[in-house]
């Protein structure tokens, strides 16, 4: 698969650290000295973008930012990944992006344990509250909820009962054994109190599925700061542009954030990352030079 993103022109470089074995962006960079890390699911990784957030918060900061973000994963991949969290608990900060209730192995079914949009088994209690539901073609997690929703609706809404609880379990875990401090970012298309859409329509689309305020109510307390980075209309609206992908995948790439809404991001994210970091970043003043031309120079404040 590598080799046909690299015949587009991004090659995600794809590495491993420590004893973990979730795959992440590259390139890999040492833990070492201050960095950030920052922990999520797609849109951390930046799919079919060439500078997704984590790397946009370096350039702007000027302090390393490992991207930790991993390709369909949930909470509990990184809870329970003892290398990401010692390598959370040394940073100067972590981030964790908000990821989607779907992927969490639960009282219904499980999933893989690294790709959490792959379901792997029915559990009794899916059994027996979905009798005579056929899932011998329920290869990803989205799909098996839109199988079951529209088997039994009554007990669908027992079982997103379940995932949300889920959630709210499995972050205090994740949130729980970082010893340092964490921003939660919400990278979403929608605010978290908007209006719910149809459930076909969220299993089909959203992100963050069923995750709700009072859910990230429930575990904000464990975090030093909530972001959000609801997109804007313009980013909303960018489609494919800027975005890097092969003919295979431009379905895919109408549904993952573009260039803008990772620039966003960084933004938003700014003012509570440079409260944790050990010096303030530089600036950039703009000057014209004698021959006119706009020059960019940095400087620390505070210094002439």
């Amino acid at each position: 698969m590598l080799e046909t993103y690299e015949r587009v022109g991004l090659d995600y470089e794809l590495c491993h650290y420590g004893a973990s074995r979730l795959a992440f962006r590259g390139p890999e960079k040492a833990p070492d000295g201050p960095y950030i890390a920052v922990l999520g699911g797609n849109a951390t990784f930046g799919k079919f973008v060439a500078q997704p957030y984590p790397e946009l918060m370096e350039s702007i900061t000027g302090i390393p930012s490992l991207n930790l973000g991993c390709m369909h994963a949930g909470a509990a991949a990184f809870a329970d990944d003892q290398s990401v969290l010692d390598i959370c608990s040394a940073a100067v900060l972590t981030v964790v992006q908000i990821t989607g209730a779907q992927g969490l192995d639960n009282a219904y079914y499980c999933l893989h344990p690294r790709r959490n949009d792959r379901f792997v088994a029915a559990l009794p209690k899916l059994i027996d509250g979905f009798p005579g539901v056929d899932l011998t073609e329920c290869t990803f997690v989205r799909h098996l909820l839109s199988v079951l929703q529209d088997a039994e609706p009554e007990e669908f809404r027992s079982l997103i009962a379940t995932l949300k609880r889920e959630w709210v379990r499995r972050m205090h875990d994740l949130l729980g054994r970082i010893s340092g401090p964490v921003i939660l970012l919400w990278m979403a298309d929608r605010p978290q109190d908007a209006p719910a859409q149809p459930l076909q329509h969220q299993i089909a689309h959203d992100d963050l599925l069923f995750v709700d305020r009072d859910m990230v109510n429930a575990v904000r307390w464990e975090a030093a700061e909530l972001v959000s980075a609801v997109a804007s209309d313009l980013a909303r609206g960018e489609g494919l542009a800027g975005k890097v992908y092969s003919e295979s995948e431009e379905e895919a790439a109408w549904r993952l954030p573009g260039p803008l809404w990772h620039a966003e991001a960084a933004t938003a994210l700014y003012d509570a990352v440079v409260k944790f970091l050990p010096q303030r970043p530089r600036q950039r003043r703009r000057h014209v030079s004698e021959d006119g031309e706009i020059r960019v120079s940095r400087s620390i404040p505070g210094r002439q």
